[in-house]
């Protein structure tokens, strides 16, 4: 998109727990032209915050992009349950790839989430890809602030298809399921993609192994390991699947290109009883009302991957 001639990004504010598929949705996200990331919000979940942050920072290290700026965020959720991490999924560090051990970065207060979004206003666009505590905290500390956000995107839930990590619930949903309503409830201009769609989004190793070839990729060394790294699991929890799917990625690709995926319009809830907590849920009985949620369904794959080869390998 061009407004006199001259491109307009689309600036994304993203709030994260970095992680193979976080990771990934960073790496295209500095990548596109047609995005800017303005700040990156790091929190517990596919690892500790600390390991979060340090992987969003050797990530921004290694694009030359020093000066957007790491807020982070929560170490744990509001249940003030004990947390679980995933190192048979994420690894340990990005995967197999840890940081540098000397890695220098510098950290920015919370309040720098207000600064950032008061300076773009409308313009801002928030996509949460991790747990949502960050997130609904910024609500609590910033509500002003939070109205002047363009739109909201939040990976999370599974509606009337199988967990990921029960057979209920979806890991984001699940992590913190009172945090997670609390932001159902109060963003606005929101676009949920939940494992409808996402577990749909899956990378090969045929594309995989054409982008670890390609040298003008700034990330091109790590992708094979990583994705290897992550593929394995897959393999064990879902026989026959062709690659793995990359959730966070698809989430930060509506953005820019919402098509490439059906919706549904319906306000979301999320189950917070341990019996089924982190179950999402739309209520779509006939005589019940559509909503201002827009929820995604239906992956268009060729479309995904088309774009995602757009950007990962450049010519």
């Amino acid at each position: 998109m061009r407004k006199g001639g001259v491109p307009i990004t689309k600036k994304i504010l993203l709030f994260c727990d970095p992680g193979i598929d976080d990771s990934l949705a960073i790496m295209y996200t500095l990548i596109d032209p047609e995005l800017e990331l303005v700040g990156i919000v790091t929190s517990y979940g596919n690892v500790t915050k600390n390991q979060a942050t340090a992987n969003a920072a050797y990530l921004l290290q290694l694009a030359g992009k020093n000066n957007i700026p790491i807020i982070p965020g929560a170490a744990k959720p509001v249940q003030q349950e004990e947390v679980t991490f995933y190192p048979e999924i994420h690894g340990e560090g990005i995967g197999p790839i840890q940081p540098p051990s000397n890695l220098q970065y510098q950290t920015y207060p919370f309040d720098t989430i207000r600064l950032i979004i008061e300076r773009y206003k409308n313009e801002i666009i928030v996509v949460d890809t991790g747990r949502s505590t960050t997130l609904a905290t910024a609500f609590i500390l910033f509500p002003d602030d939070m109205k002047m956000v363009h739109s909201y995107y939040v990976m999370g839930g599974a509606f009337f298809v199988p967990g990921n990590v029960t057979a209920l619930a979806e890991a984001n949903f699940f992590g913190d399921p009172t945090s997670s309503n609390f932001v159902l409830k109060f963003a606005h201009n929101l676009t949920i993609t939940p494992l409808n769609a996402t577990q749909f989004a899956v990378l090969t190793q045929e594309i995989v192994d054409a982008i670890s070839e390609n040298e003008k990729n700034i990330y091109a060394f790590m992708m094979a390991p990583v994705f290897e790294y992550y593929y394995e699991f897959y393999k064990e929890t879902v026989p026959g699947i062709p690659g793995a799917p990359i959730h966070d990625l698809l989430t930060v690709m509506l953005v820019k290109n919402p098509t490439i995926v059906d919706y549904t319009y319906y306000d979301a809830k999320v189950v917070e009883e341990i019996e089924a907590k982190g179950m999402s849920y739309i209520d779509i009985r006939p005589t019940s009302k559509t909503g201002q949620t827009r929820v995604a369904i239906n992956l268009h794959y060729e479309e995904f991957l088309r774009e995602f080869i757009k950007v990962m390998l450049p010519e």
